[in-house]
């Protein structure tokens, strides 16, 4: 086995769900119930999300490693995958297929519980061949062996590893060390890095050579061999942020597999988060690259937006 320096191929290994999705007013209380919508069932799941982000959006060819059911819904994200052009390689699980249970607000923020099911069964010993393969890209919703087996492997191939390190949780030093790149929000990167200090500051206790930090409605930010990148949003209005972060991820690699550097990779990455924000659903909601590509055409002088945002990720949180 082993990786291409210039191929622009992109594995994704990961996880694949299907989502139940109800819009409410607003997010539940604890005890609290709510009347919603019509339930929608659509394909998700981060390591899917992101494979047809990098298919559709970002223009890269993808393969998917993925563990399946043998069961209805199974057939939903095969469908989904196939048609955004991800070459799929199943897994098959005794295990029911993963789901996410999502409520959607109002005002376009999301709550999601997952049951893992079908994407537990997923081992290191699945990994395919990675002849022709630049970029792999993980997350975390199978298990973490599976995941720093793989970023290993990945590392020894010479093969570019990416990943985003959602659900929040703790990671290994092994898996560490095998990273090119790591994507997490704010959440994710105070359970990496701790709470305290700037963003700048955080980014670089991670300890990797790229860390990028999406953050929200402002945009997003890199620190690479200790230099920030910002990149300030693309206004839009959003009607649910559902795998807005899995469209950044997925175009993020894909570009960085097309040998794009990383402010344009950024970039493309935030114009096409920001347009997955604009319609409902995951797989459903990822745009082309075409509008990929008008979108960030419209990007004009954004020196102030790119200086306040520089501002925000060297300041420190108040006290208290």
């Amino acid at each position: 086995m082993g990786g291409t320096e210039h191929s622009s191929a992109v594995l994704v290994i990961g996880s694949a769900n299907v989502d139940f999705v109800v819009r409410a007013p607003h997010i539940p209380r604890p005890g609290e119930t709510v009347l919603g919508g019509d339930l929608m069932v659509v394909p998700g799941g981060k390591g899917a999300n992101q494979a047809v982000a990098a298919a559709r959006a970002g223009g890269a060819p993808t393969r998917f490693l993925c563990a399946l059911g043998n069961d209805d819904p199974a057939a939903l994200l095969i469908r989904s995958l196939e048609a955004a052009g991800v070459a799929l390689l199943k897994v098959s699980s005794d295990r029911p297929t993963g789901a996410a249970l999502i409520t959607v607000s109002d005002d376009g923020e999301n709550a999601i519980v997952v049951a893992p099911g079908a994407n537990m069964a997923l081992t290191a010993a699945d990994l395919p061949d990675l002849s022709g393969t630049g970029w792999l890209l993980l997350q975390l919703e199978t298990p973490i062996e599976t995941v720093e087996a793989c970023a290993q492997a990945a590392r020894r191939a010479g093969v570019r590893v990416m990943l985003n390190a959602a659900p929040a949780a703790p990671l290994p030093p092994g898996l560490l060390a095998a990273i090119d790149v790591l994507v997490v929000n704010e959440e994710e990167l105070a359970t990496l890095a701790g709470a305290h200090g700037s963003i700048a500051e955080r980014l670089a206790r991670t300890g990797v050579p790229t860390a990028i930090v999406s953050l929200g409605a402002r945009g997003c930010c890199a620190l690479a061999e200790g230099a920030l990148l910002v990149q300030p949003v693309f206004p839009v209005s959003p009607v649910d942020t559902t795998a807005a972060g899995d469209t950044f991820c997925g175009v993020l690699v894909a570009a960085l597999a097309r040998g794009a550097p990383l402010a344009t990779a950024l970039c493309e990455a935030t114009a096409a988060g920001a347009l997955a924000t604009t319609v409902a659903g995951a797989q459903t909601s990822i745009p082309p690259r075409s509008a990929v590509c008008a979108l960030v055409a419209t990007a004009g002088d954004r020196a102030a937006a790119i200086t306040a945002l520089l501002d925000y990720c060297h300041a420190r949180p108040k006290a208290g």
